[in-house]
Formats: C-alpha cells, structure tokens, sequence
C-alpha cells in the first residue's frame, strides 16, 4: 500500500524481509561460508558463529569458523566476529572514522602491536588491540578458551568506498532500517555515520515502517512487497534475534536485548522460531541444550526442532532437554 508516496510496512513484512534476504529461511548450498558470513557473525561464547553459519548454511561443520574463506577480528562495536575474508577490509576500514587524527591513532595503535608480533601470532591481549584491528592489518583466532592475534596484509580498498559498501550491505541485510541503527552496528558516531548515509542516499528509497521513516535500498523494494511469513522451525542465536527489532521502539535493529518471550532469560537467550514468530528461548551448555517453549507445537514442528537440534554442529552431538511454560 502506498501513502503518501512512501510504501508503507508492517513489522512482520520487514521482518519477513530480514528473514529471507539473510538466509534464514531457506539455507544456503553447503561451503557457503563467506555468504553466510556476509554481514559478519558475531562470536559470542559459546560459539555463536557457528550456530548462526548453521542456521543459514547446510552441513554446517564445528571448526567451519576456521574455514580458508573466512577471517576473525575485532568488528563492528569491537566484538569478536567471523568474517569474509575477500571483504576484510569492509568489515575494518570501512568503520573507521572519518577524521584523520583518529585515524592516525589507529594506525599508531596497529604499528605497535605488530612491532610486538614481529611476523608471529601470539596468544593473549594486547593494550590498544581492539582499535588496532580498525586498521585491517590485525586477525585473531579465538578458540573460546584463548585468544591469538596475529599480521596480516593491509586490504587494497579505498577507505571511502569501504565505508560506502559497508553502508549499503547493511541496508540491504538490516532494511528497513535508519541511520541511527547503522551508527550503533558500526559504531560509528551518530555525525560520522550520517555523514556515510548521505554519500550513498542516492542508492536508497524511504519507506515508512509502523509510522516510522526508515529506508531500503532501491533493488530491494520488490523483495520487500513480495517478502512471505516463513514456515518452519529455526534455532536463532541472540545477535540474529536483532532481526526482529531490538531498539527501543522495537522495529530496528540496536542496542540491549528486548525479551520476545517470556521464555528468555540469561540461561536462555536465544530464540526459537516457528512460522516467523518467537515461541520460546534456548540455551546450551557443551551438548546439552535446554529449550523452553511457550506453548506446545504442532506434532511436525515439534520434530523439526528436535531435528534442529541435532543437527546443530557440535562436538560429540547434542542432547534436548525441552520444557514448556515456566523452566
């Protein structure tokens, strides 16, 4: 429908959108990695990467973090992330700030840990390493019980037009969306990051999204007409969760962890999801995962998600502890 000359969007449309366009719906071919990776994953313990690779990509494997076609560091907002490799530089110059002392720093910052690495990696921390991998010359390998860190190759690309590309993945991944939720993913300020936004407002069409402006990219606005509820039943790590809108009004993704069901607690901070809709949380510990859903499912869903689970790429498999109404 359209008002006003703008399109107007529900929440479950966007929501739709996010779903599909980040493969959350339909998985990808097996060794997909750097596309189930394209917008990075963040690896929170224990192991999220991995369970978000999973839940986008068939015959996910435990070690597929390490995969050739994928690189870790320090990402947006400084977490841990699994990323491209081919787009390093994306993901590193692309969310550095735009003045050049800033910069300078950080490039500082990387000239003295690798004078500390001097062509090896090495296994700890480092004062000033989380900025320093800004610089795109620093790689880690986080094993969830050890950090390493290590040099690699500055990546050929212009930082302006990383930072241009950066936008507009996130545009068309996190979409509809603003410039205030593309500021808090890169951690960009508020003035760099709408400085960003309007070198590639060209690109861009404005929605409104539950009475609230927001904008997609202009390919994009036929996938979003077009986008379907999905079927199913899908194991959501909690970054992922983002997708169905975690600011503060709910509709963007953003800062904190807004509880889509009563389910959810820290033990439990994941999501599952059926039918496009949050109906319970999970957690594991090693193997063991603990799911609690709000109400029964269908008998078919009920036994796709104990596929789901065992299907999750964890040594030695898994085991499903499923409870429903309070733990």
């Amino acid at each position: 429908m359209i008002s006003d000359g703008r399109l107007q969007v529900s929440l479950a449309q966007a929501v739709a959108y996010r779903l599909r366009v980040n493969h959350l719906v339909d998985r990808l071919p097996a060794n997909s990695h750097a596309e189930a990776a394209y917008v990075g994953l963040q690896d929170s313990a224990p192991r999220d990467a991995i369970l978000g690779m999973h839940a986008r990509m068939d015959q996910c494997q435990p070690t597929d973090w390490e995969h050739p076609s994928l690189l870790q560091t320090y990402g947006p907002r400084q977490a841990v992330y699994v990323l491209p490799a081919q787009d390093f530089g994306l993901f590193t110059l692309g969310t550095l700030p735009l003045a050049g002392d800033a910069i300078d720093h950080i490039e500082q910052l990387a000239d003295d840990v690798c004078r500390t690495l001097s062509g090896r990696e090495l296994r700890g921390g480092h004062p000033g390493l989380r900025q320093a991998c800004g610089s795109g010359r620093i790689a880690l390998r986080w094993t969830t019980s050890a950090l390493w860190f290590r040099e690699i190759p500055r990546p050929e690309i212009d930082i302006t037009e990383a930072r241009r590309a950066l936008c507009l993945r996130h545009i068309h991944r996190f979409g509809p969306t603003t410039p205030t939720a593309w500021a808090w993913w890169t951690g960009l300020t508020p003035a760099d990051a709408r400085a960003v936004w309007n070198d590639v407002a060209d690109h861009l069409l404005t929605v409104d999204l539950d009475g609230e402006p927001a904008w997609i990219r202009v390919q994009d606005e036929e996938v979003l007409r077009t986008a379907q509820p999905p079927h199913g039943v899908r194991l959501l790590v909690s970054p992922d969760l983002r997708l169905l809108g975690q600011d503060r009004g709910g509709r963007f993704i953003g800062p904190g962890r807004r509880p889509l069901t009563p389910a959810a607690d820290s033990f439990h901070p994941n999501g599952v999801l059926y039918d496009g809709e949050v109906v319970g949380a999970w957690g594991r510990t090693g193997g063991k995962v603990d799911v609690i859903l709000t109400d029964d499912l269908p008998p078919a869903a009920a036994e796709a998600l104990g596929a789901e689970v065992a299907a999750l790429p964890i040594r030695n498999g898994t085991s499903l502890h499923l409870t429903v109404g309070s733990p």
